[in-house]
């Protein structure tokens, strides 16, 4: 009887895709690349067209050994590793570590491990896709010679250990922009106003919003406030217009690998890591009582939203019995944006829409059980009908002036008797609306204003960071969580409460990155490279081609930023602050979190201390100096040098000068002074130096 094998990339696999298989199959593990550039060099041949170097990686010696041994006893090899470009590329590699000949070995991929599609992945062997290979191969070559090039100058110009990456230090800039957009974001004064009327007949009172003229009118301050109040103060309120309209809520489409982290962010408070730790586990196999080990979600990397005829149609026919006809949505529910989806694949949706969250619940763990409900709710949902409501929009004048008053009200809650998504608002509902008429006698109870400031736009998530990352087009589904994991690492960035900040430390980095590598960071380059590396995958553009364009700019740029830091002698620099230790004055060097003072005595003295920089401002409250601290996580503010006696802060840089309105501290935004007391809402143009 022949004997085969199936490598697949992780022993979890393993356990699963056994028992699909009869007693001619073992399935072995590579656990994933078995070889790769070297650590210790750049690994590319620049001098030969840039041919890559691979070795084996450390530690996969005996894992290669031990397949070798496997391929001798099997008449046919298929290697089964992830369907994307990463497992493309591993197979490949596979081959070639194991001297695969081309007749005894297959390649074949699976979007979900159930015993149907991996047996009829068997069926349909094909040979390895040279062009995802290469399209792998020129992003891992990129990202190597960017990493290899550019980090050696930042250790040498700030600390050892910093790094730079082709997709990372665009995240950071992002980050970065975004920090410089809300320092320097000035608030608005802007007012609402509404009108508390009694409608005859009716108990209850009736709020309308003011809306303006015939055009919708922002009240920007008190005094147009009061001009308009004094204009309505005597005036009638009538009912002027009423309309009502059927409108539809449309079902959102299943999940792609960025909208799973996006959503299961909002709703499970889960990074972006975790969720694809959580996701690989229910793709790959859990234990369901009485079925044994089951994938029970599709691939999670990916960006399309296609669905497989098969699901579509199990889908339709479980939403008919269990909701009911009407619920099930007709034709295929999907979208097109002219993007380019990677490598054809589905969304990410349950293998068996028959297997309800609850009925897993005992085989999963809590945070399985929570994604897994997450998946199969958004799925379920995307192949439902819309729903439907009633809106009923009055229009109400006074004095020259409207006011409005809306409700809304479910006819059929269709998709939403499954999924609502985390962040989604209410429906307005206001039964009076519908009670009202052309010729309802309104009575104005009272007027209710209230004072508002615009406000700055949010700090970025992680969640919002993949979201502006994918709209952007940079990345790919598999990079977003190690990208955002690298810059956390790194500690160029700090998490608070959600929030990505930038550090002391990431600021240096991304203000080199700027400086001296300008297209690096530069969002529009490193999306068209993705753009080439989807056109290499698609057999349309050489892999090195792409390398043979991006390196000598590369490598001018790396030769020109070297020249510039010997120009720049980079010595620690001494403080005043003498080590109470040993006497000596104590010098300023960069630690992981930026800046701290040092003895220069080291080893033989290893005393440290925090520095805290002065900005030569006094302070608003005790008249003290004022220093750059950071929170326990590294992000920056300015307090009292007495603190904990004096608890003055500010996310801001305060300013000497003082408020000629209301006489309090300024602070600088951007190129401008505000006064730090919103209310007041002074501003002037910041003194050029």
């Amino acid at each position: 009887m022949a004997h085969y094998l199936v490598i697949v990339e992780s022993p979890a696999k393993v356990k699963t895709i056994k028992k699909f298989l009869g007693n001619n199959y073992t399935v072995a593990a590579s656990q994933g690349h078995v070889r790769d550039l070297p650590k210790s060099s750049l690994g590319i041949d620049v001098e030969h067209d840039f041919e890559p170097k691979y070795i084996t990686i450390r530690g996969k010696g005996d894992i290669l050994a031990t397949l070798r041994k496997e391929v001798k006893k099997s008449d046919r090899v298929y290697l089964a590793t992830d369907p994307d470009r990463e497992g493309e590329a591993i197979s490949w590699h596979l081959a070639a570590a194991l001297k695969l000949d081309d007749k005894k070995m297959r390649r074949i991929t699976f979007n979900e491990i159930t015993k149907n599609a991996v047996k009829a992945s068997l069926k349909n062997p094909r040979d390895i896709d040279m062009n995802l290979v290469d399209a792998q191969q020129a992003r891992r070559v990129l990202d190597r010679m960017v990493g290899y090039m550019i980090s050696p100058i930042l250790w040498k110009k700030v600390k050892r250990g910093l790094s730079a990456g082709r997709v990372q230090s665009v995240a950071l800039r992002l980050i970065a922009d975004r920090e410089d957009e809300i320092n320097a974001f000035i608030p608005e004064e802007y007012w609402t106003l509404d009108a508390v009327l009694k409608v005859k007949g009716e108990r209850r009172p009736l709020t309308a919003r003011f809306y303006g003229t015939d055009k919708k009118m922002t009240i920007h301050s008190q005094k147009e406030l009061d001009e308009i109040c004094e204009a309505i103060a005597h005036a009638e309120f009538k009912v002027a217009d009423i309309k009502t309209s059927e409108r539809i809520r449309r079902a959102p489409l299943p999940f792609t690998t960025s909208t799973l982290q996006q959503e299961a962010a909002k709703a499970l408070n889960f990074g972006t890591q975790k969720t694809m730790r959580i996701a690989q586990q229910l793709y790959e196999g859990v234990d369901i009582k009485g079925n044994g080990t089951v994938g029970v979600i599709t691939y999670l990397r990916t960006d399309s939203t296609r669905i497989a005829e098969e699901a579509e149609a199990a889908a339709e026919e479980y939403i008919s019995s269990v909701y009911g006809k009407e619920y099930a949505a007709e034709g295929k529910q999907g979208k097109s944006d002219g993007k380019k989806i990677q490598d054809a694949h589905e969304a990410i949706r349950p293998t068996d829409i028959a297997r309800t969250p609850a009925s897993l619940k005992d085989s999963l763990t809590r945070d399985q059980f929570r994604l897994y409900q997450l998946i199969w709710r958004r799925f379920t949902a995307s192949r439902m009908e819309p729903a439907r409501y009633e809106s009923t929009a009055v229009k109400i004048t006074a004095g020259g002036y409207s006011f409005t008053v809306s409700t809304s009200r479910q006819l059929f809650d269709g998709f939403r008797s499954v999924y609502t998504e985390a962040d989604e608002e209410k429906e307005e509902s206001n039964v009076l609306v519908g009670n009202l008429g052309m010729d309802s006698v309104l009575t104005k109870e009272e007027l209710d204003p209230k004072q508002h400031f615009t406000q700055p736009p949010s700090h970025y998530t992680e969640a919002t960071l993949v979201k502006a990352l994918e709209e952007l087009g940079i990345g790919r589904p598999s990079t977003y969580a190690p990208t955002i994991s690298i810059i956390l690492g790194r500690r160029y960035v700090t998490k608070e409460a959600k929030n990505l900040y930038i550090t002391e430390i990431g600021e240096v980095v991304n203000n080199m990155m700027k400086q001296s590598f300008p297209s690096i960071v530069d969002v529009n380059f490193t999306a068209n490279m993705e753009g080439l590396l989807d056109m290499v995958a698609e057999g349309k553009v050489q892999w090195k081609e792409v390398i043979r364009n991006f390196y000598p700019d590369l490598d001018d740029a790396v030769e020109k930023a070297e020249k510039e830091l010997e120009t720049v002698k980079i010595e620690d620099e001494v403080t005043d602050v003498i080590c109470e230790e040993c006497g000596r004055n104590m010098v300023i060097k960069y630690g992981p979190h930026g800046k701290f003072l040092a003895c220069p005595g080291f080893p033989e003295c290893r005393n440290t201390k925090p520095y805290l920089e002065k900005i030569g401002v006094p302070c608003p409250i005790c008249g003290k100096d004022i220093v750059i601290r950071k929170t326990k996580k590294g992000r920056r503010y300015y307090g009292c040098e007495n603190n904990p006696e004096c608890d003055f802060m500010s996310w801001q840089k305060p300013s000497r000068e003082k408020c000629p309105v209301c006489g309090g501290y300024m602070v600088e935004k951007g190129n401008k002074l505000a006064c730090a007391d919103e209310k007041c809402g002074y501003v002037t143009t910041l003194p050029k130096e």
